[in-house]
C-alpha cells in the first residue's frame, strides 16, 4: 500500500512519527521560529522559503500546503513528537527523488528540529525510525539528507549510522547545484 493512500505511524521508545496536523501548528511555530534551528533546515529548491516563520498564521499556511502535496502525492511531512512530553518537536519530509543527477531514485529526507532537540543521539533514535521503513515506502535503494558544515551533531549521527558524505551536487529545478548531502545505500 502507498505512503500516499495510508499514512502509518512510526513509534519507539522516544518519538511518533504521525502526518503533520493543524492540531500541530502551536508546537511548529516553536519550532520554525526557533531563530537557532533555521540553518539546519534544508530548503534547497523550495523556491527561496528559509521556513523561519515567525506566525500561527504562516505555520497554518505551510501545513495546509504540506497536506496539499501530501494529496497530490507530492511528499509525505511527517510530525515529531516526543512520546515523553506529547510535544510536536520537529517535521520530517520524505519523498522518492527523480531526476537527472547523481541523487535519483532515492529518498529525499528533509529534517527540521527544535534547536534544543539537535542532538546526535536524538537524531539517530529519529532517523532509526525512518530508515526501517523508507525504502518500502517509497521503493528505492537510498535515502538522502542534508547537513550543513555547522551541523556537527547532525553530521555525527548520519555517519554513525551508515550515511557516507558525498562530493555530488544536488541540482536544483532551477539547474542551482546543492552541497552537503549524505546517502545512506540499503
Amino acid at each position: 500500500m502507498s505512503v500516499y493512500e495510508h499514512c502509518p505511524v512510526f513509534i519507539n521508545d522516544c518519538f511518533r512519527l504521525e502526518l503533520v496536523s493543524l492540531s500541530h501548528t502551536d508546537d511548529l511555530l516553536k519550532v520554525y521560529s526557533d531563530i537557532n534551528a533555521v540553518p539546519f533546515f534544508n530548503s534547497d529548491n523550495c523556491g527561496g522559503d528559509n521556513f523561519h516563520y515567525t506566525t500561527y498564521e504562516r505555520v497554518t499556511e505551510a501545513i495546509e500546503y504540506w497536506l496539499w502535496e501530501y494529496s497530490r502525492n507530492g511528499f509525505v511531512r511527517f510530525s515529531i513528537i516526543d512520546v515523553h512530553t506529547a510535544v510536536v518537536v520537529g517535521t520530517v519530509e520524505m519523498f522518492k527523488r527523480v531526476a537527472g543527477d547523481y541523487f535519483t531514485d532515492t529518498v529525499l529526507l528533509r529534517l527540521d528540529l527544535r534547536s534544543d532537540y539537535e542532538k546526535s543521539g536524538i537524531i539517530k533514535s529519529i532517523l532509526s525510525l525512518i530508515l526501517s521503513n523508507c525504502f518500502e515506502l517509497f521503493s528505492c535503494n537510498s535515502v538522502t539528507t542534508k547537513a550543513v558544515s555547522q551541523a556537527v551533531e547532525r553530521s555525527t549521527a548520519l555517519t554513525d549510522i551508515g550515511f557516507v558524505k558525498s562530493q555530488e551536487k544536488l541540482i536544483g529545478h532551477d539547474g542551482t547545484a546543492y552541497s552537503d548531502y549524505y546517502i545512506y545505500f540499503r
